[in-house]
């Protein structure tokens, strides 16, 4: 996410991703290659990402995401994701001091809805990298909360991780890292469209934390 990130939705996530992999680590030594050329244990997933804590924290983003998984072979599988949030600042803005400063903000925030789709490759065990697009309809607001204006955005994301199976293979986890970017940005008001230009339009290092179920 590319929201304010303050210094409490760091320690969540960390906190976060530290109890996730406490409850997987047990289950680690008798997983098998999730790449291998055996058939996977479940065809269909249904998962969503630990970014959600964020919701709870005193400057919430207002995301929400559902994916839904179809293995289509042991090795590749494609991913419907649906997905909503909020961001007042550019979203290329790169870590550092630079995010969350006050002359970086939006005159307002943006809300994106969007539904896009994702391929997974398993090279090596549970070594995976993933492609997502996903069109966002995009909905501009200014400072009083007023809908000034409506644009389109298409969101690239290139993302590798591991996948981690626990408890009896029902649950898994998958954190990540990733690079994004959006090479289409139309219709913005002049005000946001000032702000966003001085910013590449990309973001290196966006951490990941997926978690579904397999059935």
């Amino acid at each position: 996410m590319h929201n304010k990130l303050k210094s409490n939705n760091i320690t969540l996530f960390a906190a976060s991703l530290v109890s996730v992999f406490v409850l997987a680590k047990p289950a680690l030594a008798d997983q098998p290659d999730v790449g291998s050329t055996q058939e996977p244990r479940a065809t269909h997933f249904l998962s969503s990402s630990l970014f959600m804590l964020f919701n709870f924290a005193s400057d919430p983003p207002s995301f929400y995401q559902l994916n839904y998984g179809h293995r289509i072979t042991p090795r590749d599988t494609l991913i419907v994701e649906a997905i909503t949030w909020t961001y007042a600042e550019p979203i290329g803005i790169p870590w550092g001091k630079g995010r969350g400063a006050p002359e970086n903000a939006l005159p307002g925030h943006a809300r994106d809805i969007g539904v896009g789709l994702a391929y997974q490759r398993f090279w090596w065990r549970g070594l995976y990298t993933t492609l997502h697009a996903t069109p966002f309809f995009q909905m501009y607001f200014d400072q009083e909360g007023e809908h000034i204006q409506s644009g389109f955005q298409l969101f690239m994301t290139a993302r590798i991780g591991y996948h981690f199976e626990f408890w009896k293979n029902r649950l898994f986890i998958e954190p990540s890292i990733a690079a994004t970017a959006w090479p289409i940005n139309t219709n913005l008001p002049d005000t946001f469209a000032a702000q966003e230009e001085r910013w590449r339009p990309f973001f290196l290092g966006e951490p990941g934390l997926h978690f579904g179920v397999n059935f």
